[in-house]
């Protein structure tokens, strides 16, 4: 190569996900949707299959950060040119110093941030402020959109409130308050995202004696912000039912949420029962904190266990490109 020859593409791009995810603050998973379902950017794959970013891949994604955190969503965007980002960049830049310039108790946002918006949530909370807390969360939503929300709001709240609860530090009241309404727009928003036939179908529900659906709420979002056609059957569903819902809509995949477990055995008989009344080519995905106590003793591979909705979310990525090829 010339000394004053450009670097190759291979060698342009050398930044893995994890890099890029530190760099611009956007998680592995949101990368991933961003450029699966938006083109935001089109990273190359190394020999090993993994993503490789380039140093404009990382321009690129920061100033999409920076126009999505202003308000805009990704999907109005994520179609523009790295000019046209810069140029909006700065101009949210100026608009912000002017505001901040300007006399009034209005020019500072007390949810200008998701890790803000969590905090001012648990105020709320804490008092059992109604109304004042659902209007915080679905102005959120609808500024942050579903898939930050979800992972940078909904998620760390709840499991804030949780461990304040285990610790003895809030109550039973402030827990439903949170995790109902949090529930509800999620809910929502599964609605709002009607999906063609022709699209990938996943069943969401929780196994019988599971009463707790705020864990399978969220699984329905996210994978609705995704592109699945989702049908959300809610909690507490035998394995027979469930079955017959993914058969009778066509669905790829079952998703089951467990956030506690009070009978281990029955719960693992009703999963097992689950995957046998389904072919092989559905695949069943179990989620949630409870999970991981069934973990050990589900070894068949046609069940794929997760902790966490990043895993959850990473399992549905996979299938669908599977489905895709």
């Amino acid at each position: 190569m010339k000394p004053d020859a450009l670097p190759s593409e291979q060698e342009a791009a050398r930044h893995p996900i994890a890099v890029v995810a530190e760099r611009t603050g956007l998680s592995p998973d949101l990368l991933r949707i961003w450029e699966r379902r938006y083109r935001a950017v089109e990273p190359t794959r190394r020999a090993d299959g993994h993503r490789a970013y380039s140093d404009a891949d990382i321009v690129r994604l920061r100033l999409l950060h920076a126009a999505t955190a202003a308000g805009r969503s990704i999907r109005q965007v994520a179609g523009l040119s790295t000019q046209e980002l810069s140029r909006i960049a700065a101009e949210d830049m100026a608009a912000r110093r002017e505001r901040a310039a300007g006399p009034g108790p209005e020019r500072s946002d007390p949810s200008a941030s998701p890790s803000a918006v969590v905090e001012q949530a648990l105020a709320s909370t804490a008092t059992l402020q109604s109304s004042e807390l659902e209007h915080l969360l679905r102005r959120s939503a609808a500024r942050f959109g579903l898939t930050e929300f979800i992972e940078e709001i909904a998620v760390p709240l709840l499991r804030r409130i949780g461990d304040q609860w285990h610790a003895g530090e809030s109550t039973i009241a402030q827990e439903h308050l949170a995790s109902s309404l949090v529930h509800d727009i999620l809910s929502e928003s599964m609605r709002s995202m009607v999906r063609a036939s022709g699209s990938e179908g996943i069943v969401i529900a929780t196994p019988t004696g599971e009463r707790h659906s705020i864990g399978a709420a969220l699984i329905g979002a996210s994978a609705a912000a995704d592109g699945w056609r989702v049908v959300y059957l809610g909690a507490d569903l035998p394995a027979d039912e469930i079955a017959g819902a993914a058969l009778a809509t066509g669905a790829r995949v079952v998703a089951l949420s467990l956030i506690y477990v009070q009978d281990l055995d029955r719960t693992l008989d009703e999963v097992k029962a689950l995957r046998a009344r389904l072919p092989a080519s559905v695949a069943v995905v179990v989620g949630g904190a409870g999970a991981t106590l069934l973990s050990p003793r589900l070894v068949d591979p046609g069940i794929h266990v997760g902790t966490s909705l990043s895993d959850l979310r990473t399992v549905l990525d996979e299938t669908m490109s599977v489905g895709m090829r």
